[in-house]
């Protein structure tokens, strides 16, 4: 069975965005872009809540034409390579989208989870995680820490229904003083 893996870059303090919904502050140094691209390896599908779907379809098409950054250089291609699927109950999709799942989260992740293929990216997106988690459709979290308090903004976890148990698998202090651990279910 496919896995989801959660992958997030949060502050010391616990937010994925600023106050503002700023995401100005992670820095995407050689070490921590590497440890990405090892991620999106074992990956065939991208999966956004709406949200953060608005922010990466608004940067990522183009990218390489705003930036000459390594990391953006690097992962462009895959991203528009890669099927992605998209959590909303109102958005009607794009020419980007794969998928749109408006409901059933339960259903239709596990549907997903059951076909052939490698293994699926959940990136950013509180309120996504927290459901998916929920409903124990979530298999790793790789949570990379920044060297930032943002005084503010959207909780790692959003509002979580219960206690969730985790086994740090790994721990990896890599450039920029970020910090990456991966968990798995205990």
């Amino acid at each position: 069975m496919r896995k989801i893996i959660y992958w997030v870059h949060a502050s010391v303090d616990g937010f994925i965005d600023g106050p503002d919904g700023e995401f100005d502050w992670p820095v995407m140094g050689p070490e921590l872009s590497a440890y990405s691209e090892g991620l999106d390896q074992h990956v065939d599908t991208l999966l956004y809540g709406r949200p953060v779907w608005q922010m990466m379809v608004g940067f990522w098409p183009d990218a390489e034409a705003v930036s000459q950054d390594p990391h953006t250089l690097a992962f462009a291609p895959f991203w528009r390579a890669t099927p992605k699927v998209v959590f909303s109950r109102g958005y009607p999709g794009d020419e980007w989208t794969e998928r749109v799942i408006r409901d059933d989260l339960l259903a239709q992740v596990t549907a997903l989870k059951e076909q052939p293929g490698e293994d699926m990216l959940l990136t950013g997106g509180s309120g996504l995680a927290a459901a998916l988690t929920d409903l124990g459709l979530v298999d790793e979290y790789h949570i990379a820490v920044h060297p930032v308090v943002l005084g503010g903004g959207r909780k790692l976890f959003a509002d979580p229904k219960h206690r969730l148990n985790l086994r740090a698998a790994e721990s990896r202090l890599l450039d920029g003083g970020v910090v990456v651990t991966s968990y798995q279910l205990r």
